[in-house]
């Protein structure tokens, strides 16, 4: 069985949200045929299908953003599934908007989402990152990530998210650059180079390798460093 998470956080006013294209990429691949509805379970909402000649878990963690971890330590554990079996689909500011690259371990380059799947499983799992674009400084970063999608993103924002969907069996068969490439290509992009890193044969070779990955700037909550060590320290849950 695969798992595969998408990284957002619940609630009507956080939907729209760049944060939450993750939680939007497997609901589109919940609307392909043969799958669940969906239901609540592992402090998340899953939906069971198949996906290729695999099965697949799909999960929506409803802890917020920076407690992803504990509903995917959660369902990993009840079936018994290896990091380099678990998905993870979510916001990458530091890739253009509808740019799509998977990647295997590194760091979680200050995403709360990452951040707390790490502290609970490691980092030998799957990440498809996808593209957000950058504000332009990091002082504007969390109004735009917790920020809804303006109209005219739906230009990309919809194909990149159909293209997601209609692709996944590539991606569930390991087949990490095929997907990309026809990603890319159906969002109007030219095709990736076929050595591109990734791949699930890869990660359960190298299970145990730390890939390193490039810094991402992202400021703390706007609330200020306070308010945040607060929320933790009361349990609450931080969008950001």
């Amino acid at each position: 069985m695969l798992l595969m998470v998408g990284l957002g956080n619940p609630g009507a006013q956080y939907a729209g949200n760049r944060h939450n294209i993750g939680f939007m990429a497997v609901d589109e691949i919940a609307r392909r045929p043969g799958f669940s509805p969906w239901s609540k379970k592992f402090q998340g909402e899953i939906a069971e299908g198949q996906v290729g000649s695999e099965k697949v878990l799909l999960l929506k963690p409803q802890t917020f953003m920076n407690e992803s971890g504990r509903s995917v330590q959660a369902a990993a554990a009840f079936y018994k599934i290896a990091p380099a079996q678990i998905v993870v689909f979510h916001d990458e500011l530091d890739l253009p908007p509808a740019k799509v690259r998977v990647k295997i371990g590194g760091g979680h380059g200050g995403h709360n989402g990452l951040r707390s799947i790490d502290a609970h499983l490691g980092k030998d799992y799957r990440r498809v990152r996808l593209g957000i674009g950058h504000p332009g400084s990091k002082e504007r970063v969390n109004p735009h990530v917790l920020g809804d999608f303006a109209k005219v993103d739906r230009e990309w924002l919809e194909p990149l998210l159909e293209a997601v969907a209609r692709n996944a069996e590539a991606l569930v068969a390991g087949e990490d650059a095929v997907f990309m490439n026809k990603v890319t290509l159906a969002t109007g992009g030219s095709e990736e180079p076929s050595g591109a890193k990734g791949g699930a044969a890869k990660a359960k070779a190298q299970s145990h390798v730390r890939q390193a990955r490039p810094a991402e700037v992202r400021p703390a909550p706007s609330a200020g460093p306070m308010a945040g060590m607060l929320r933790r320290l009361l349990g609450g849950g931080d969008p950001s």
